[in-house]
Formats: structure tokens, sequence, C-alpha cells
């Protein structure tokens, strides 16, 4: 390409050179004014600026797009070490419970003890599996081909919804499902499994940021143009510094590190969302104390 970038400059060079020899040979005008420039000449000299503005041009443009290149390489650099340093702190503290839990269970000189290190390990295990199952979620997706089929997205809330639910942490809370029915909703092309999976993770937020008196609500419904799946609560809510960042991989706001969490679901759930060719945003008023409202739009099929 670059070799043909240069090839208009080319030409005119050499219809510039070629004017200034024919002209004066096959055109010989009775002169009214008397110019120090032959008329052959000055076609040559008006082509030579124009190409000598379109190489300046060219060598602008591949500038402008070198400096581009380096920006996105300078920011894909950075996102890979502030992943690396999240990663880093997340793996950090199960395995020091881990480690803390094993001198206990050494050193434990009870039944009691030992159930409580025994516990604590546990706890410190299950939180680096989550951790890991999430990472191997988040490559496989890039690897992986979705499933593309006709799937209904009230069902699927529907199930989501009863599966949350019935998580023992979650005993007794009250989800408010409305699914648009009038007129029915369109069917959605994609994967059963992913976006159940990031409808999950969604409610999975709601719930933990949550208190158990807090309302939680799910609707769905369409516009004609599109299906939206909204998931709102009634929590702590997501400060506004927090809120351009909360679906990188690991990132976890400042007024959510000490609810236990791998810190990529929102990253799957957004990830699944732009497969499926959708985008999911969220809004949070914290000072009002309104809660979160996530939102996944998705063209229907």
């Amino acid at each position: 390409m670059k070799r043909l970038a240069g090839l208009p400059s080319l030409l005119l060079l050499l219809v510039g050179a070629a004017s200034w020899i024919l002209i004066p040979l096959f055109w010989q005008p009775e002169p009214v004014l008397v110019l120090r420039v032959g008329l052959g000449a000055g076609v040559f000299a008006l082509l030579l600026v124009l190409a000598l503005l379109w190489q300046a041009g060219l060598a602008l443009a591949e500038w402008a797009a070198e400096r581009a290149v380096q920006q996105v390489t300078r920011e894909r650099d950075e996102a890979y070490r502030r992943f690396l340093r999240r990663l880093d702190h997340e793996l950090k503290n199960p395995l020091t419970g881990l480690q803390a839990a094993m001198t206990n269970l050494r050193e434990s000189g009870s039944p009691e003890d030992t159930r409580a290190a025994v516990d604590n390990a546990s706890q410190a295990a299950g939180r680096l599996g989550r951790i890991l199952r999430d990472l191997r979620k988040l490559a496989e997706l890039d690897a992986s081909m979705l499933e593309q089929r006709p799937l209904d997205v009230g069902e699927l809330v529907t199930d989501m919804v009863a599966a949350a639910g019935s998580l023992p942490q979650y005993q007794g809370r009250i989800i408010n499902l409305l699914v648009s029915r009038v007129p029915a909703l369109p069917a959605v092309t994609g994967d059963v499994d992913m976006l159940g999976l990031a409808i999950y993770n969604l409610l999975d937020n709601a719930l933990k940021y949550s208190r158990p008196g807090d309302a939680v609500e799910v609707r769905v419904r369409e516009d004609g143009h599109g299906l939206f799946i909204e998931v709102a609560d009634g929590g702590v809510g997501v400060p506004l510094a927090d809120q351009a960042r909360i679906f990188e991989d690991l990132y976890r706001g400042d007024n959510a590190r000490e609810v236990e969490g791998s810190g990529l679901g929102l990253a799957l759930a957004r990830r699944v969302v732009q497969l499926h060719g959708g985008e999911i945003s969220l809004r949070s008023d914290v000072a009002q104390g309104r809660g979160t409202v996530f939102t996944i739009r998705l063209p229907v099929a």
C-alpha cells in the first residue's frame, strides 16, 4: 500500500513533464501577453506543486496513523499492567488467608480450633477457585464460537431469577420480576448459556451489594428496535469515580472491597453482551441513595 500511495504524485510529475515538452510542439498561439514562463512549464510547475502537496499529505497522514497506533499500544499496555496489579491483589488475599489457616491448623490444640482453621482454609480455596474459574471463562469467550439460535429472553430471565433466589445466602430475598407480555417480546438470537451467565452475574451483583430489606427488581421490555433487560437494586450504589471502570477485569470500587467476589462478574457480563452485538450500561446515584440499575440492550432477531 505504501508503494501505491506515492503513485498519484509520480503521475502528476510525468504529466507535467510531458506537458512542458509537448505543448510547445503542437500549440503555438499568437502571444497576446508575453509571459516569462511558457504554458508547458507553467503546467509542469502547477503539477509539481500538487505532487508535493500530495506527498506532504501522505506524510502527515502516516505520522498521524503512527501516533494513533502508539497511543493505542500505550493504553493497551497500561490496561495490561493494571490487570496484573489487580490480579496480584486479588490472589494475594486468599493466599494469605490460606497460609494463615494452615499455620493455625498445625498449631491448633482443640477440635474447635481445627474446625475453624479448616473452614478458613476452605473459604480461601473457594475464593481462589472462583477467580480462576472466571478467568478461564473470560479466556474461553475470546476463543470459542457462541451458539446462534433464537431464544426467549423472558423465559431465560425468569429461570435466572429463580436460580439466584434459590442460593442459600439469598433465601428469603424478594426479587420483583416484570416481563412485558403485550406485545409479545421478540426473539433474540444468541447463546442461551452465555446470556444466562451475564444475567445471572447482574442478579448476583444486585443481591450481593444490597441488604435483605432492599428492593431488587428485574424488568424486561422492548421498544421495537431492541430488547432491554434491567436489573435494579436499592443497595450501596456505585460512586461516580468508579462507574467508568466498573466493567474492567478485576476492578472493584472502594465501597465494594469488603464484599467477597472475584471482580470478574461484570467484565464477563459485558463481554457476553458485546459478543451478542449488544450494550451494557449502568446508572447510579450514591448521593441520593437510589442504588444501581444495570441495563442490557440486545438487538432483536
